[in-house]
């Protein structure tokens, strides 16, 4: 049952983006006509002269019919919104094929290569990480964060999901994914700023790789723990994790900045309004996560004095919990 609910999932995901794809196929094979006549009055002259026009607006139609619609009905169907997680990681690199193959596109050959060429070793690496989280299965479970909203809207869900679920990600990952845009609307030869974007988003990688191979060793270990019978490791704390308590999250945020400096030195700097909007999501739902571990009797203990000793995100030395200095003042 679980196996036929895999291969039923995994067929559903890679055929669910066909809609989209099939329509900008289309439009590349037709808007070539519309533009040449330009007084065509046909439904489809005006609409592919619309596309050529308006790329940015093309991408939200495109993600608003296929990701926000298309994906909410099949969630409706299964009852879960699972398909929304590994598009997160797919929708990006689809972006930047998209705005650097679109008619209207200008750009610097090297610059647009190696941001496709980041875009997809950050896309692999982020994908890797979820089907090993998910034991390579497809849809085998929905982000903790939309169960506990179904279970608190009840019967509201359904519709406040369409919301809460898709509208709000198109809203991050179009505004994340505006610097790759910029990078296929302006040609400008490279500069020492595109190695300093090169070298955040690298590192950004790098740093998540770590961070959630060393998580995933942790989660597998104490696994096996509770299959022996044994007492589990409250906490993470060694690795990348001695020094922030959430490595995971610093690293993604260091790529979608590094975007941003490519952005930037193009002279889009306002670009930076999706990475900021994304870096304040992220320190509420560390909120959210961290009370989450709070409310787990075996681990609040020990989670308290990670919290007091080590940074959020940025990586520091580790610090002296109060409780621990005043005891030991005590006993002195």
């Amino acid at each position: 049952m679980a196996s036929s609910r895999n291969v039923k999932n995994a067929v559903i995901a890679f055929l669910v983006p066909l809609p989209s794809i099939f329509f900008y196929l289309s439009f590349l094979n037709h808007y070539g006509s519309a533009i040449a006549t330009g007084v065509d009055p046909s439904f489809w002259s005006t609409l592919w002269a619309w596309c050529y026009h308006h790329p940015l607006l093309l991408a939200n139609a495109l993600f608003f019919l296929n990701v926000n619609v298309l994906f909410w009905v099949i969630g409706q169907i299964q009852s879960s919104h699972w398909m929304i997680d590994p598009y997160w990681t797919v929708i990006p690199v689809m972006l930047v094929h998209y705005y650097a193959t679109h008619p209207l596109a200008q750009y610097d050959w090297w610059r647009s290569r190696i941001v496709i060429f980041l875009t997809w070793v950050w896309s692999i690496r982020l994908t890797h990480n979820y089907f090993r989280r998910e034991r390579w299965q497809w849809g085998a479970r929905e982000d903790w964060r939309f169960t506990e909203m179904s279970q608190q809207y009840g019967k509201q869900w359904w519709w406040i999901s369409f919301f809460a679920v898709y509208v709000s990600q198109q809203m991050f990952l179009i505004g994340l994914s505006l610097p790759l845009y910029v990078v296929h609307s302006v040609n400008q030869p490279l500069s020492i700023w595109d190695l300093v974007a090169i070298v955040v988003c690298l590192c950004g990688i790098v740093i998540a790789y770590f961070a959630d191979t060393q998580l995933y060793d942790f989660m597998s270990r104490n696994n096996k723990l509770k299959g022996l019978g044994k007492p589990l490791v409250p906490v993470l704390d060694n690795g990348l994790w001695y020094y922030c308590r959430h490595p995971n999250y610093l690293g993604e945020q260091l790529w979608w900045w590094g975007l941003v400096v490519f952005a930037w030195s193009l002279g889009y700097g306002w670009t930076l309004i999706g990475a900021l909007v994304n870096t304040m999501c992220l320190a509420y739902v560390t909120k959210l996560v961290e009370d989450r571990m709070l409310k787990q009797e075996s681990r609040a203990q020990a989670f308290r004095l990670y919290q007091r000793t080590t940074s959020v995100w940025i990586p520091w030395f580790k610090s002296s919990p109060s409780g621990v200095n005043s005891q030991k003042n005590k006993n002195a």
